[in-house]
């Protein structure tokens, strides 16, 4: 059975955002193939790059689970400012999955198989900054999917997650960078039932803020299978 979250706190986003993914259905797809890179791969800004829905990996890197790494020397794409990575499926020789270091990315349809470090990691920016994430999904995440270092605005719009231990988490170590953040989120499945991940925090959480810096959050039509376990889908610090 799945359970109905509502709204949470509310803010006004700079930029206009439009609603209208649907809430996925909790299927997964079908790689079209597998390539592998033996460095991160830069998606240019003005680029857009389509994966064909093949997975994509590294050569020369395995999982070492919540090993802090290198960032993105170790991630599978690196997606600058004004750049789309979309039609991906990550694949599990990785350890830093997508970075956004400067903001104001899209990703569109990217899906992490088995998310290690974390799945996505937004860094940079500046208080307009406004980055996506529309359709996609990612599993088996042992603590963060989404980490938003950077300034601005993330929006999460028809997301699937399953087993994970938080869906999002405004920066949680960010004495030098202490900025308020904004996140809308809407049409979200997540899948609690399933349970494979290693989670570093039994309390599984679908977004973690900090209130000490002001941050902020819409939560629109986001919908809950839980386990036997207890979740929250809102913490603030």
């Amino acid at each position: 059975m799945l359970q109905f979250l509502g709204s949470a706190a509310t803010f006004a986003i700079g930029a206009a955002v439009v609603f209208g993914a649907p809430v996925p259905d909790g299927t997964w797809p079908t790689s079209q193939g597998n390539v592998s890179f033996a460095e991160v791969y830069v998606v240019k800004s003005g680029e857009v790059f389509d994966g064909g829905m093949k997975t994509y990996d590294r050569s020369d890197i395995t999982c070492l689970g919540q090993t802090e790494s290198n960032g993105t020397s170790n991630a599978v794409f690196e997606v600058e400012p004004g750049a789309t990575l979309k039609n991906v499926i990550i694949g599990t020789n990785q350890m830093e999955g997508v970075h956004c270091e400067m903001s104001d990315c899209t990703i569109e349809n990217v899906w992490w198989e088995d998310v290690c470090e974390d799945a996505l990691s937004i860094k940079g920016g500046n208080v307009s900054s406004v980055s996506r994430v529309i359709g996609g999904g990612a599993r088996y995440a042992d603590d963060k999917v989404i980490q938003h270092n950077g300034y601005g605005t993330v929006v999460v719009d028809g997301f699937f997650a399953q087993d994970f231990g938080k869906l999002y988490r405004s920066c949680g170590n960010c004495k030098s960078n202490p900025r308020q953040r904004f996140l809308n989120m809407s049409n979200i499945y997540a899948d609690l039932e399933i349970i494979q991940a290693q989670r570093v925090d039994p309390n599984v959480s679908i977004i973690m803020m900090n209130e000490n810096f002001g941050d902020q959050a819409v939560l629109r039509n986001i919908y809950v299978k839980p386990s036997t376990e207890n979740y929250t889908d809102f913490v603030s610090f």
